[in-house]
């Protein structure tokens, strides 16, 4: 058999052979360098060493096993031996150590390392893969062995899915199978590519189904309705909802993961979630479902305490509509960063948005940003000078925070359970004047702030770096500084009404602070967890039919006799046609004595329970 398979190699791969006697030659004859180093450089060796060596080809051709098979095997020592002084694997394990402590770092990533210049090199909401896979965070946390226990061994006998990026498809899930929905490349301008989904016919079908059992109030029409169709996203979306209020948070998850893998299995070719550039359209009815499961999604990845991959998912919302931002993901890419100690990505965020959409006017990165510039300046591994410049920037960032927006630092301090001191607590700018005065849509985001980052704040060294300069406010205020003048005429203009993205991100977030502040015109219409306050220029690309019944016209005595008997209509035969009265006159007739034969259903089945025997009439004699 070796003999055999040396004559094959030497028809079949000639080339491979000239390769190795060239690398024999360029190594001096070492035959243990040569062998280490085929696999390496064979591809780059010159054939014209081969050619020369032509003459030499039979005699190394004649041994092939002994030179395969030690080749083999001394890859396997090579890989087992550390302390051998192989340069090239101690570079290898010393770029491995790098890599984990990179990873581990809890500063981010670095600017000057290469990391950074990676991150740096790359778009700004631009999404890797790797990060979208919550295990990969627990695993950093906890080590794969916590994570994953039992499951690789049921891994084998697995049967084949489709692989996705967005969630892991599970084996308690139904068996899938196409849906109706489809994507379609709209066009494509300046680079960026415009993406809609697409309900075909039958999907259209069980939507109006779906609308049907979200009018009837009843969530097990919704439950009937996912049983035939198990991969219904507008059903998973409300059903989850459901689950959620009734403190079933593993279903609830459980739900909104099967709407992704259903709406990720009908991605067009061309879409992509890394690269920044496909855009879907909010006011397109059928794309809200991603927006929105994706929203939900990383709501649920953060309070699993995977905020890593939750501003994955975040960034990704962001770049399917950066310019409109239907949900507001701004209001939380803030604390997700920081929560994730994404420092650099915060402040590079900030950087290259500030001039064209003024985020320094909201309130979470008026704040945020300089407690990122904080944290950075506390990182003991960077350079004193980038040190230095970070509390430069986060002292200047914190004091027009602070002046901006007053009515942040009092209730930020009772969520912190911090007792401000007498000068503090005194004084009218941040007193409950400051809280008052303002517009509601201004205090919605306040409280949204507060109420979602305080725990952020409660670092006893960052009170203590918020103290000098909230007095430092506090002396530009006494001596009227231009500042504090300019930040109140700004107050008092803008903040008027909050746009409808803010409402909409205010009821998904479901923060009790923010929603005991939204406006009597959005707390007074029904909001819906499949489409809460769609857009007011929708893009409608199928409606749905009127209902043929009207249970208006019906009588008084009908209505009472539905209300005993759901099932019965009185009116559920009458012709319309208006000439054929005896035709009418007839199914009138046909309605009496069904409803005739339903009250003698009903009478029969009431049954009349005696009343209990009382066998010892005189009783026990027990009593006195």
């Amino acid at each position: 058999i070796p003999a055999e398979e040396s004559e094959d190699e030497l028809l079949a791969g000639e080339e491979r052979v000239d390769t190795r006697l060239s690398g024999q030659d360029a190594a001096g004859g070492n035959k243990e360098g040569t062998k280490g180093r085929n696999k390496a450089g064979a591809v780059t060796e010159d054939t014209e060493d081969g050619q020369r060596e032509g003459e030499e080809a039979e005699q190394p051709d004649q041994t092939p096993p002994s030179s395969n098979k030690p080749r083999k095997k001394k890859k396997k020592r090579k890989t087992k031996k550390t302390s051998a002084g192989d340069t090239v694997e101690d570079n290898d394990l010393e770029d491995i150590d790098s890599l984990l402590e990179r990873l581990e770092d809890p500063g981010g990533l670095c600017p000057q390392s290469q990391g950074g210049l990676i991150a740096d090199s790359r778009p700004l909401l631009y999404v890797e893969h790797r990060n979208l896979n919550p295990e990969n965070e627990l695993k950093r946390y906890f080590g794969a062995r916590a994570v994953l226990g039992d499951q690789r061994p049921r891994q084998r006998q697995r049967q084949y899915v489709r692989s996705t990026w967005l969630t892991a498809p599970k084996n308690t899930w139904p068996r899938y199978s196409k849906t109706g929905i489809a994507m379609r490349l709209l066009d494509t301008r300046r680079g960026v590519q415009h993406f809609t989904f697409e309900h075909h016919r039958e999907y259209q079908q069980v939507q109006f189904k779906f609308l049907d059992a979200v009018e009837s109030m009843d969530p097990n029409n919704i439950v009937l309705l996912l049983q035939m169709n198990p991969y219904h996203v507008d059903s998973l979306l409300q059903l989850s909802d459901v689950c959620r209020m009734q403190e079933d948070q593993e279903m609830a998850r459980d739900l909104i993961e099967r709407a992704l893998y259903s709406l990720e299995c009908a991605f067009h070719p061309v879409f992509s979630l890394t690269s920044g550039t496909c855009r879907l359209d909010y006011r397109r009815p059928e794309n809200r479902a991603f927006f929105l499961a994706v929203f939900k999604h990383l709501m649920f990845l953060e309070k699993r305490g995977c905020p890593r991959t939750a501003l994955e998912f975040c960034k990704l919302i962001l770049s399917l509509d950066p310019e409109n931002d239907p949900l507001c993901v701004l209001l939380l890419i803030d604390f997700l960063s920081l929560r994730a100690r994404e420092y650099t990505f915060l402040t590079r965020l900030f950087q290259e948005w500030e001039s064209h959409r003024n985020l320094s006017q909201l309130p979470n990165f008026a704040f945020s940003v300089p407690l990122a510039y904080f944290f950075l300046s506390q990182q003991e591994e960077r350079p004193e000078l980038e040190r230095s410049q970070a509390r430069e920037r986060a002292a200047r960032l914190i004091q027009l925070a602070l002046i901006m927006f007053p009515s942040v630092l009092m209730p930020l301090l009772d969520h912190c359970s911090v007792q401000p001191d007498a000068r503090v607590a005194s004084h009218p700018f941040f007193g409950l004047n400051a809280q008052i005065s303002q517009s509601p849509a201004l205090n919605q985001l306040t409280s949204l702030y507060v109420g979602r980052t305080h725990a952020l704040w409660k670092d006893p060294a960052v009170m203590a770096w918020l103290e000098p300069h909230a007095h430092e406010v506090l002396r530009m205020v006494e001596a009227q500084d231009p500042l504090v003048q300019e930040a109140e005429h700004k107050r008092k203009i803008r903040y008027q009404s909050a746009p409808r993205n803010i409402y909409r991100h205010v009821i998904l977030s479901e923060m009790k602070e923010a929603t005991a502040a939204l406006p009597l015109e959005v707390t007074s219409q029904p909001v819906m967890g499949f489409d809460p306050l769609p857009p007011l220029d929708s893009i409608v690309s199928y409606t749905r039919p009127e209902r043929t019944s009207h249970p208006s016209n019906e009588s008084t005595l009908s209505l009472f006799f539905r209300s005993l008997l759901p099932n019965f209509n009185l009116q559920g035969d009458l012709r319309h046609d208006g000439d054929d009265e005896a035709g009418a006159g007839q199914d009138l007739n046909q309605g009496v004595n069904r409803l005739m034969a339903a009250m003698r259903d009903m009478l029969a089945n009431i049954q009349f329970q005696e009343p209990p025997r009382d066998d010892n009439p005189e009783g026990d004699g027990d009593w006195d």
